[in-house]
């Protein structure tokens, strides 16, 4: 993901938001663990988790099975964070390729484009120095 046109708005040398191309900042996820509740969210089965967590995008059935959650106010091209079935803390943060009400109707395809997930090169970037 932090391959190309990555911006960063960093504080005190520790990465806050970031955008992708000229896409909306969205919060890193270390900053959205320590507030939860900036974000609308989106909730994966236990099936999807360690497809996230290498980077895959999110697609529609995990969003929508019975371990999955989706906060139906959240129209397409949306920043979410991604919940993992039985887990507290967000595992990835997204940008919605569809709105809620259309990933249920539809149900297939990529609901979720993954931007940035734990463990990538930008979890990894702690503090700049």
């Amino acid at each position: 993901m932090v391959k190309n046109h990555l911006n960063l708005v960093v504080v005190n040398n520790v990465p806050l938001f970031f955008n992708i191309r000229d896409g909306p900042y969205m919060p890193t996820l270390r900053l959205l663990h320590q507030y939860p509740n900036i974000m609308k969210k989106f909730q994966v089965d236990r099936g999807a988790i360690k497809f996230v967590l290498s980077g895959a995008n999110i697609m529609c059935p995990g969003l929508t099975s019975p371990g999955g959650v989706l906060d139906n106010e959240v129209e397409e091209e949306t920043p979410v964070a991604i919940m993992a079935e039985g887990k507290q803390h967000a595992l990835a943060i997204g940008f919605t390729k569809m709105s809620a009400k259309d990933i249920s109707t539809i149900n297939k395809g990529i609901g979720v484009d993954n931007m940035h997930y734990l463990n990538d090169g930008l979890w990894k970037m702690e503090r700049l120095e």
